[in-house]
C-alpha cells in the first residue's frame, strides 16, 4: 500500500506549484518595493495550512516546501535565501506532527491556536535563517535592527498566512460538511 495516493500528490504539486511560483515572480516585487519581508511566509504558511488540511499525512508540507524550493530556484536561480523557507516546512511538518493532526485541524479554538503558534515558530526560525546565512549583517542592522526584529517580520507574515489559511479551511470544512447533508 502506497503512503501518499494520487490525490495527496496532486495536492502537494498544486499546493508546492502554487506558493513555488508566486515566491519567484511576485515577492521579488513586493520585496523590492517595500524591504518587508513577509510576503513569502505569508503564501508559504497559506500554503502548508491547506495541503496539510487536504492530505493530513507526515512529510505532505515538507514535500510540499522542497519541491516549491526547486520551482522557486528554477524561476529564479539567485533566490537561495529560499533554503529558509524549506527549513520553515519541515519544522512545520514536525509541530503538527508532534501535536497531532485533529488537534491542528478539527477542533476549533485548539486548531487555530495551534496553527498560529506552528505558524509563528516555523516562520521564525526562517527569518533566522535567512537573517543569518543569506542577509548582509550591517544591512540587517541598519534596516531592521538586527536578525531578532527581522525575524519577527518573518512571523508577521507567517501568521497572517495562518490567518488566511485558517480561514480558508474553515470555509471548504464547512462547505463539504453542508454538501454531505
Amino acid at each position: 500500500m502506497t503512503y501518499f495516493t494520487s490525490k495527496h500528490i496532486a495536492a502537494i504539486t498544486i499546493s508546492a506549484a502554487f506558493y513555488g511560483v508566486l515566491s519567484a515572480y511576485i515577492a521579488p516585487i513586493f520585496w523590492n518595493a517595500t524591504h518587508l519581508p513577509f510576503f513569502c511566509d505569508t503564501l508559504g504558511v497559506f500554503a502548508f495550512i491547506l495541503v496539510l488540511w487536504w492530505v493530513r499525512k507526515f512529510g505532505a508540507v515538507t514535500m510540499t516546501s522542497i519541491i516549491a524550493t526547486i520551482i522557486t530556484l528554477t524561476l529564479n536561480p539567485s533566490a537561495t535565501q529560499f533554503f529558509g523557507f524549506t527549513a520553515a516546512g519541515i519544522v512545520f511538518d514536525i509541530l503538527t506532527k508532534l501535536v497531532g493532526y485533529k488537534n491542528s485541524l478539527d477542533k476549533r479554538v485548539l486548531s487555530t491556536i495551534t496553527l498560529l503558534f506552528v505558524s509563528f515558530v516555523s516562520t521564525t526560525t526562517t527569518g533566522v535563517i535567512i537573517g543569518s546565512l543569506f542577509m548582509n549583517s550591517t544591512f540587517l542592522t541598519a534596516l531592521f535592527g538586527g536578525i531578532a526584529f527581522f525575524a519577527m517580520l518573518h512571523a508577521t507574515g507567517g501568521v497572517a498566512g495562518a490567518i488566511v489559511g485558517i480561514v480558508l479551511t474553515k470555509t471548504l470544512s464547512a462547505r463539504i460538511d453542508l454538501q454531505k447533508m
